[in-house]
């Protein structure tokens, strides 16, 4: 018990200072390395097998949609990047420049991606001649580089992780089904695999995407209350199939601009399922993401036939499982704490008097509780036990969220319940004057986070003003 409360102390308490547990966490539980170059961060084997589990899942979910998978470089020239001018506007305070190559001045600058519809486009107008060559559905898996001011790992950093899909469509209502169903894709994924209930719904027009005509988001709240924005897709129109006079020959022969969405998630996923679902005693993952599902410790290992049988048991469970057996030195305590730290979905315990009654111990990461069961049937019963976690995750994390979401009438109401009940998300009425908007965050500190598709009518007039309400929103503050 001793090593045990030693390796907790490491990790600071959630409510002592949640900023610093979170660091804890990325730190402790091998997620992420520091590194000299500031703002970016390593991601270690165990963070990165996170993200190449979110990746393989919403990779096949892509192509079971249609969609393939293609990649564009690294650099974007300045003027391609000045095409479209409302998307340079939005991005040019974090465009990394380069201007050397090797020892020769550039003749034009390139910027470090930050994103790439510029790029899609060019390609696209060398490809799309006829209504035959639609849709486009591509994906990227790919780095950006983004040069934030304030990094912290997973959520903010100056170059990270993301898949970006662009597409083009025939028609508007083509494209606006596309960017629907992917927000769609984006919220099935994060509820039933990474357990974390959302928030879909659009954006206001303050905070769109840079080009774009409407976005899309899931938002979702994290266990200290601030809000997440968990993914976002976007229509674009055909603003920028006229920027870089992308045509295509419709049925009748007549040249027409296709429309575009994009859309895309982000590693700051993992940041997300840290402060979803972590405790006091590390990260907890949900099994479909975690590197590890299930790991095997021997108890009292070294008696004869128990490393055997061990050996035998993870060899069984890993036809179905992603499995480790820890047949280290290490005291069974150091192990037990070790793989809660890691947010190790369920343990397997396995001592002789298991192994001569034909049974073993489960213990789920959620709420340690044990389960006996019998050998024979161990991979059905380490399966239901996976899926109860998981259940158990989303209504834990559900429940959070239900009781950090306050109904109010007026700013002084929004002020009132954010004091005495803490950080959440506000539902309130908007008139959807920018101006009133604004004025929201000034004064309560929460800024829209976006207008559920499920609308409710709490009131009849605006948060702000008073004046006729259009719209509820959806407020807080966020990451």
């Amino acid at each position: 018990m001793a090593e045990q409360k030693k390796l907790v102390e490491q990790i600071t308490s959630m409510s002592d200072d949640f900023a610093q547990w979170y660091t804890d966490v990325c730190t402790k539980a091998d997620l992420i390395g520091y590194t000299s170059i500031k703002g970016c961060m390593i991601y270690r084997p165990y963070g990165y097998a996170i993200w190449e589990n979110i990746q393989k899942i919403l990779d096949a979910r892509f192509k079971a949609t249609g969609h393939e998978n293609i990649y564009m470089p690294l650099f974007i020239p300045e003027s391609l990047l000045n095409k479209e001018k409302e998307h340079v506007e939005g991005f040019a305070p974090e465009v990394a420049w380069v201007t050397y190559g090797g020892n020769n001045e550039l003749q034009e600058r390139m910027c470090v991606r930050p994103t790439s519809e510029t790029l899609f486009c060019d390609h696209y107008k060398d490809i799309i001649h006829s209504w035959r060559d639609l849709p486009k559905l591509y994906n990227q898996w790919c780095n950006v580089v983004r040069w934030e001011k304030t990094t912290r790992p997973f959520l903010r950093s100056r170059e990270f992780l993301w898949q970006e899909g662009h597409t083009m469509h025939a028609t508007a209502e083509e494209a606006r089904e596309e960017t629907i169903r992917m927000l769609n894709i984006y919220a099935d994924f994060c509820e039933n695999e990474l357990a974390m209930p959302v928030i879909k719904g659009p954006k206001t027009d303050s905070d769109k995407f840079a080009g774009a005509e409407d976005t899309y988001a899931i938002e979702a709240l994290m266990h200290d209350g601030k809000a997440l924005q968990a993914g976002t897709s976007h229509y674009f129109g055909d603003g920028f199939a006229r920027a870089f006079d992308i045509k295509f020959a419709d049925k009748e022969n007549n040249l027409r601009y296709p429309f575009q969405t994009s859309w895309g998630v982000t590693t700051r996923l993992i940041g997300a399922v840290i402060m979803t679902h972590g405790d006091d005693s590390g990260l907890v993952l949900p099994p479909a993401v975690a590197p590890i599902q299930t790991v095997v410790i021997p108890v009292q290992m070294h008696k004869e036939g128990v490393l055997d049988a061990a050996r035998a048991l993870a060899d069984r469970l890993s036809a179905r499982f992603r499995v480790k057996l820890d047949d280290s030195e290490n005291t069974p305590g150091w192990k037990f704490s070790e793989y809660e730290m890691k947010g190790v979905p369920l343990r397997v315990e396995l001592g002789p008097r298991d192994i001569a009654e034909g049974k073993c111990v489960l213990v789920s990461r959620v709420d340690r509780s044990k389960t006996i069961v019998s050998l024979d049937g161990v991979e059905d019963a380490v399966a239901e036990k996976l899926a109860a976690i998981r259940d158990e995750l989303y209504e834990k994390a559900l429940a959070n969220r239900q009781a950090h979401t306050y109904d109010c009438t007026s700013l002084d109401d929004i002020k009132q319940k954010l004091r005495e009940n803490g950080d959440g998300f506000v539902r309130a009425m908007w008139c959807g004057d920018p101006e009133c908007e604004d004025n929201v965050k000034e004064l309560t500190e929460v800024g829209s986070r976006c207008i559920p598709f499920d609308q409710e009518q709490l009131s009849d007039k605006c948060v702000c003003c008073g004046r006729p309400a259009k719209k509820l929103v959806y407020w807080g503050k966020a990451y």
